[in-house]
Formats: C-alpha cells, structure tokens, sequence
C-alpha cells in the first residue's frame, strides 16, 4: 500500500454555514457554497456563501432578483470559471425542483445568475431529482446520475454539453438504483461509489465508466474497514492528484441510517481512504492533528494547489447528535 500522509487544516466555522444536504463548489482559492438545510426540511435562503481558502473568511451574498430558490438535496460543479447547480428538493412538501432540464449557472465575475435551459426543449433530460451525484471532465461536460426523485431511486447517468447546451443519456450504472452516492471523473472515465438503495447502504465495488466506448467494468474490494472503506451514502468521492499519482479519494458518510430517515442522524464515519487508480489498492490514511467531527450529508471539492498537488475541502453536513455543522476543513497531503 501507498504510504499517504495528510493532515487536516480546520479554515472557517460560523453559525450561518450551519447546514448540511448543501452544494459546494472551489474555483480558484473560493468555497461556494448554496442551499442546504439547518433543521430537517427546511430549506435555508438562496444566498450564496463564499469562503476563502487561502486567507480564511467567510462573506454571504446577497441574492439577486433572478436566482435559483432555496433547496435541499441540492449538488453543484465548478466549470470554466462558473458554477452550475442541478434540481434539488424545495419546500416543506420536498418535492425535487423540476425545471425541465435546465441548470443554473453562475458566474462570479459578473455577480450573474443565469437558467441555462437545454437547447431544444423537446429533446429528452434528466427529471429532477435530489441527493443525485455531479462532477464535470473540466472542459466542457457535466454529468448527472441517480438520487431520488419524488418517489423511489434512480440509477440514470446524463451528461451535458455547456457549448451546445445538449443532454445525451449514457448507459445506467450497475443496480442497484441509488441516493447520496458519489461520482468523479479521471482521464476519461467515470468512478461511482456508495450511496443507499432504500434498505442499505451500498459498498465494496467501484463502478467505472469507459466514456470512449460507454461500457461499465466493476472493481471490487473487501468493504471490512481494513482492505477497503465500509459501505456508505451522502459521503463524497473526489479525483485527487498526490506525489505524481492518480488517486481516489472517499472519506466520511453515513454508515447507518437513522429510524427517523430524513428527521434523523445515522452512525457517521470519520475515516479517510485513498484508492490509487494505476495499482488498483486502497490505503487507508491517518491524518495528523485536529480531525473533523464524523458526519454525512456534507459537500466537498478539490482545491488545486500552487504546487499543482491537490488538497480536499470539506464543509458541514449532519453530525451524530442531529445538530448541523458549521465548519470549512482542508485535508492537505505532504
């Protein structure tokens, strides 16, 4: 096994970032930050927040006339210095936002919301949904899969074209269908993982996605907790480069859901886990310092840092007690 060392870096915490089933998106040295709940089905307000990663500070915006409305459940990707945002659950009813395959975007240096609707109208998309899974190839798609709609589970992938404002369907990923699972892209192929297909949580297998010939393979590892992570949802899988490598990376997640579903806190998970794409093995990594509280339904991103190497950042989501939290967290590896 790779020999990873990281250590966590506690940048922010504030009583209004108290959220989780939040959005989080990095562009540049920036956390933004969009919707989410602070008691259970209860949208917060449409602002966005935004923290400093560099310089830590926290500021709240304030929302233009022209906005995406409060959400929950709600999922955002960083794209050609923009922020899109897709569906979601608004209202105490929690019912996913449909907005006939539009997406949000914004664009922060312009201060400008825009409803970026598909390009012919007739044209198949993606229903709204929530606790679905998002992630770009930083050029010029984005990708959707699964969550919930109103009712039941979804196990669809879509992707979208920001030039020519297109959707296209790709296969489905391998059942079962799921929520609060997590996807990433690297070198042209997309990962899945965990997420909670109603009665458990899923684990023990990363399903890829050859995206030059739209074919699914598996890989599959023990889920013990010592040959690889435990099964889990509404935890987070991000494409991270460390030391010249490829790897993956999933960290905390619900292991247990609650008798109170969506009302209650889980069993959460606190551990670290870097899969190395090219050997095809996971390490499991033991932060130095001060480690963030366990927790799910949280957001996280990939900050790019000045060395080219990559850092994680983490934000809120739902501890076990049930409270929100309010923290911003940097996982940097040596």
């Amino acid at each position: 096994m790779a020999n990873l060392s990281a250590s966590w870096t506690r940048l922010a915490s504030s009583e209004r970032l108290g959220r989780s089933s939040q959005s989080l998106s990095v562009l540049g040295s920036q956390a933004w930050v969009f919707g989410g709940e602070l008691l259970p089905r209860e949208p917060v307000d449409n602002r966005l927040d935004v923290v400093e990663l560099k310089s830590p500070a926290a500021i709240t915006l304030k929302a233009p006339t022209k906005a995406p409305g409060p959400r929950v459940g709600v999922v955002s990707v960083a794209l050609k210095g923009a922020l899109y945002l897709f569906s979601g659950r608004g209202g105490l009813a929690m019912a996913p936002v449909e907005e006939n395959g539009a997406l949000w975007r914004y664009t922060p240096n312009q201060s400008l919301w825009d409803l970026i609707e598909p390009a012919n109208p007739s044209a198949p998309y993606p229903a709204g949904r929530s606790y679905h899974s998002m992630t770009s190839d930083g050029n010029d798609t984005i990708y959707i899969h699964a969550g919930c709609p109103e009712k039941g589970r979804l196990s669809d992938l879509w992707s979208f074209n920001v030039e020519s404002n297109t959707w296209t369907e790709l296969p489905a990923a391998p059942p079962p269908a799921r929520g609060g699972g997590s996807i990433t892209f690297s070198s042209g192929k997309l990962y899945r993982m965990n997420g909670f297909d109603g009665k458990s949580e899923q684990g023990g297998a990363i399903d890829v996605l050859d995206l030059a010939t739209h074919t699914w393979s598996t890989i599959s590892f023990a889920p013990n907790g010592v040959q690889g992570p435990e099964p889990r949802s509404v935890s987070t899988l991000l494409a991270v480069k460390m030391k010249g490598r490829d790897f993956l990376l999933t960290l905390f997640g619900e292991r247990d859901p609650s008798s109170l579903g969506h009302a209650g806190a889980g069993k959460m998970l606190a551990d670290v886990w870097a899969f190395d794409l090219e050997r095809k093995e996971w390490t499991k990594v033991e932060p130095k310092g001060d480690t963030p509280l366990p927790r799910g339904w949280f957001s996280a991103d990939v900050m790019v840092n000045d060395n080219g190497e990559h850092s994680a950042i983490i934000h809120g989501g739902l501890a076990e007690d049930n409270s929100r939290l309010g923290d911003v967290w940097k996982l940097q590896f040596d």
